[in-house]
């Protein structure tokens, strides 16, 4: 049995023995599957134009708020990691890095790393294990593992096993990278676009109103006001399934919907527009275009996810200066059975029409979402997003909603991520979970193991094709 944890076979599987043994044939099933990610947030002009990784840093540390956050927490200035476009010196971002490594021990993030560090950079574990004697040399065998021609984003892409990868794109963008990967023979794998129209629903955008008077003016063909701009949305929801696009994620505060009457709509959009809208007033808007969503989805087949409950940018001040995504956006409770339910009145019992709930509120799985899911059959259950997106939390997610809901209900795996690296380690980290969940069933005389081992293949591969339309 190896030192590392890394390369440890049995990582995360259950400590019984028993259950352990179980749990590895399950694993073993799904373990070479291919990645399906149906959400996430990885530019396809990565993928379109295959250019090189510059440097350690920009690629694993200064995007990745789940890292930046707890280095920032432990006092480092979030300057001297590279966030917000700095710093010059990505070697001292690095070591400030590689000094905080002990930090991630126990978190999901410090899992995914250790995994990218040993199997897809080499690196021994005894130089992982004490990284802040061994930052400079790390730094090195990295960088010359980027510089490889081999280790270009669309060798990782096909490395990785990647079968869909989702991206998350504005409205108005021309998806250009994305026609260029869909007519070049030489990439077999597929990208597709995901429509996100947050800007354009959000009253408090700081850009909404110009955002919506550049939609209305390409997209409406010549129609003006709150008519026009359902128009112009409409329309570039079919430019996006023209485009492969398979669903519309929504990035909303809460999970309120509410069916205006068009006059009332209509009054709304005028006052934003003159910029008169009251914080009451955007609430009311982005619940009501929530159902607007629901029925453009029903119309054009897009599957509409919601991910909810995040009180974005959180520290004013850090927001002036480095902008969204910087790490201080921080959950909140939320109330689904009341706040969805407008939308579920007219859309939640309608053949085809998906509908996939996320939550960064752990209390709303057992409680709200997985009896909404087992009696509508548009909903699905979101799996463990963002700050639930760790082993722990996995299962508790499983344990909440399966009693209720079975395991047909949930959407599969989500990513979720802009780490391009991490991103075969998260869903090994799933597949594992799965497998010991199942694993205690079979061990408890609950499920039987030939049944155990139909619902891996489905949770991991069947699911996330049937419930994104892929």
């Amino acid at each position: 049995m190896t030192d590392s944890l890394a390369a440890n076979p049995d990582r995360l599987l259950p400590a019984d023995p028993g259950t352990r043994q179980i749990a590895r044939e399950l694993y073993a099933d799904v373990e070479h599957l291919p990645i399906l990610s149906p959400h996430g947030h990885v530019p396809a002009e990565w993928i379109a134009d295959d250019v090189p990784f510059t440097d350690p840093t920009s690629l694993l540390v200064s995007p990745d708020h789940y890292v930046t956050r707890l280095i920032h927490a432990a006092g480092v200035p979030l300057s001297e990691l590279g966030v917000g476009g700095g710093p010059a010196d990505s070697r001292a971002a690095w070591r400030h890095f590689a000094e905080a490594w002990p930090l991630f021990d126990g978190t999901a993030s410090g899992y995914w790393l250790r995994s990218e560090f040993e199997h897809l950079f080499g690196l021994p574990a005894e130089m992982v294990d004490a990284l802040p004697a061994h930052a400079d040399a790390a730094y090195d065998a990295i960088a010359a593992k980027l510089a490889e021609p081999s280790f270009r984003p669309r060798q990782l892409f096909k490395d990785f096993a990647i079968e869909v990868l989702a991206t998350t794109d504005d409205p108005l963008d021309s998806l250009e990278a994305h026609e260029r990967l869909a007519k070049d023979e030489t990439f077999t794998g597929r990208v597709i676009p995901t429509f996100r129209p947050d800007p354009y629903i959000n009253l408090a955008h700081p850009e909404w109103a110009s955002r919506v008077e550049r939609l209305t003016a390409e997209a409406s063909g010549g129609t003006a006001g709150y008519e026009g701009y359902l128009r112009a949305l409409e329309a570039r929801r079919r430019y996006f399934v023209d485009h492969g696009a398979v669903s519309a994620d929504h990035g909303v505060r809460t999970p309120l919907t509410l069916k205006l009457e068009r006059s009332e709509a209509e009054a709304l959009f005028e006052k934003a527009r003159r910029g008169e809208a009251t914080a009451r007033d955007r609430d009311v808007f982005e619940a009501h275009m929530m159902y607007e969503m629901a029925r453009m989805s029903v119309e054009d087949g897009l599957v509409m996810t919601i991910h909810p409950g995040s009180f974005r940018n959180h520290h004013a001040p850090t927001f002036a200066k480095y902008g969204a995504d910087s790490g201080h956006d921080i959950p909140f409770a939320i109330n689904y059975t009341e706040g969805i339910r407008a939308l579920l009145q007219d859309f939640g019992t309608i053949k085809d029409f998906h509908l996939v709930l996320f939550t960064l509120d752990e209390t709303v799985f057992s409680r709200e979402l997985a009896p909404l899911a087992g009696f509508y059959p548009s909903v699905y259950i979101g799996a463990p997003w963002w700050f639930l997106d760790a082993p722990d939390a996995m299962l508790r997610f499983r344990s909440a909603v399966t009693e209720t809901a079975g395991f047909s209900r949930s959407s599969g795996f989500i990513d979720d991520t802009r780490a391009y690296c991490s991103i075969p380690a998260r869903h090994d980290t799933s597949r594992r979970v799965e497998a010991s969940f199942l694993a205690r069933l079979v061990a408890e005389h609950r499920i039987t193991e030939t049944r155990a081992h139909e619902l891996i293949a489905d949770i991991v591969d069947a699911a996330p094709r049937r419930v994104f339309k892929l």
